[in-house]
């Protein structure tokens, strides 16, 4: 065992037992078998905090540890609209350049459109207004 690891138990018992401790204090409903299961976890996922450099050790080696599981809280069903609306409007990057589709095919794709910051009635009220004011003739054709 590396001293690294050694650091990383001795702490992770004196949290323990600084826990245990608190835990004491208040109350808490954890038994110390839990506790224990609760360490045991910590030490085997890498959870534990590195020596003085505040890092886990699962973050300074990795290849260590098994990966975490990480829950995404975007539905399958999200995600394939999104995947299809960026394939729509060219959202897409190509190859290894970092640039995307529609920007390499600009001609293939229609330019995105910003959405309107004013209302249809405050443009027929400037429509109106522009009118009665001369800027613009009452009859426009097409």
């Amino acid at each position: 065992m590396t001293r690294t690891h050694a650091s990383a138990i001795a702490l992770a018992f004196a949290t323990l037992f600084a826990g245990q401790a608190m835990a004491a204090d208040t109350g808490s409903p954890i038994t110390r078998a839990q506790v224990s299961v609760e360490l045991a976890e910590a030490i085997r996922t890498g959870n534990v905090i590195a020596g003085e450099s505040s890092t886990k050790l699962n973050e300074e080696f990795p290849h260590n540890y098994p990966a975490q599981r990480v829950s995404s809280t975007v539905t399958r069903a999200q995600v394939q609209a999104e995947r299809a609306e960026a394939i729509r409007t060219g959202n897409i990057m190509v190859g290894e350049s970092g640039a995307k589709l529609n920007e390499v095919f600009p001609h293939d794709y229609y330019a995105q459109q910003s959405v309107a910051s004013t209302s249809r009635e405050q443009v027929q009220a400037e429509l109106a207004e522009a009118i009665r004011s001369g800027q613009v003739g009452a009859h426009i054709e097409a």
